[in-house]
């Protein structure tokens, strides 16, 4: 079921990814006639093609009990967490040493991000979680909504 809150950012990181392959497909084609390397630089070609699809956009959605990350639009690369797993959301800012991608943070945590610098922070009962966004105000607008919607049973259970 799909909820209230849906985003997907769209960066130019991907064109980066995508001239990448088509140069790795050239030079399989210029050196097609080589030893060892007629097949070396189009395998190369392909994956990083793969590669460039499955990080062309970047979409956040709410799934009910759990917000969904995923890149792509082949979706090789999908994390979901659910909000009771989740104790705190904050704005931030990723550095230039966390960079784009999937990846840990030298801060601790992970990173998942497109492009820009511009995030959510997640602290997680198991970590942190970094998510990369154009839509920083909102989604910690909706994350914060939906964890304090969850307090009061909580609390209630206690009593």
């Amino acid at each position: 079921m799909n909820g209230i809150y849906r985003h997907t950012q769209r960066a130019p990181l991907c064109l980066i990814l995508y001239v990448t392959a088509v140069m790795f497909l050239g030079l399989g084609w210029v050196l097609r006639n080589e030893p060892v390397i007629h097949w070396v630089f189009p395998a190369a070609g392909l994956l990083t093609l793969i590669l460039s699809a499955s990080f062309h956009h970047l979409t956040v959605e709410d799934e009910g009990d759990r917000l969904s990350i995923r890149f792509g639009p082949i979706p090789l690369f999908r994390r979901s967490i659910k909000y009771e797993d989740i104790v705190s959301v904050e704005v931030g800012r990723t550095t230039i040493l966390d960079g784009w991608g999937i990846h840990m943070s030298i801060r601790g945590g992970w990173v998942w991000n497109l492009w820009g610098r511009d995030c959510v922070a997640l602290r997680l009962r198991n970590g942190m979680l970094r998510i990369g966004t154009d839509d920083a105000d909102q989604l910690s607008e909706f994350l914060n909504r939906r964890l304090s919607e969850k307090e009061p049973t909580s609390r209630k259970r206690s009593t």
